[in-house]
């Protein structure tokens, strides 16, 4: 990939890890309720989950999926159902760094959610669409999924950063509380344009 390209490629990758998605509002949750030590296996899953989203759809899942509809909406039905069960936890959560059932996304769990993320979905097949060579797919895609990772992972950890310089604000069970309200209904407003 050319410099200007691969400048333009990384620029692309910064917008979608920064911008507000379900992703994004979650590590806003966590690192304000968690803290950020607890936070970064949520962090690392993000990324994770999506570079191997973004592999997946660069080498041919999203045809796949655009060929059998119906595995399409069975996937849109349990992210909906997933992100709306992520939201009434978020939205229940009471206390800073509570225990029992209020916990940050395991690795593992944020690594999943992104293969229900709508936005996941929409980035990496704009991704693929727009930056993957279909001449030769697999020497396209593996560069574009590293520069990806390598862009997204700092970006999203802006926003738990952002959660944790929130914490002495929300110290308060008050605030603490609404706020956990507004991002439970921010995150489930992110399905709006799945809806609509």
């Amino acid at each position: 990939m050319p410099t200007d390209a691969l400048l333009a490629f990384c620029l692309f990758a910064f917008v979608t890890s920064i911008t507000p998605g379900p992703s994004n509002l979650m590590l806003l949750a966590s690192g304000a309720n968690f803290g950020l030590r607890r936070t970064l296996p949520q962090v690392a899953g993000i990324t994770l989950g999506f570079t191997a989203l973004l592999l997946a759809v660069g080498l041919g899942l999203g045809a796949a999926l655009a060929a059998w509809p119906a595995l399409h909406t069975g996937l849109r039905v349990a992210g909906a159902a997933y992100l709306l069960h992520l939201a009434w936890r978020i939205g229940r959560s009471r206390s800073l760094g509570a225990g029992g059932e209020a916990r940050p996304l395991t690795l593992w769990q944020s690594a999943a959610f992104q293969w229900v993320n709508p936005k996941a979905w929409a980035v990496a097949a704009t991704t693929m669409a727009v930056h993957a060579s279909p001449e030769a797919p697999l020497l396209s895609v593996l560069p574009i999924c590293a520069a990806f990772a390598l862009v997204n992972l700092p970006s999203i950890l802006a926003w738990a950063g952002c959660g944790l310089a929130l914490r002495r604000v929300l110290a308060d069970p008050a605030r603490l509380r609404w706020f956990n309200l507004a991002m439970a209904v921010l995150l489930a407003a992110t399905l709006w344009p799945m809806l609509a």
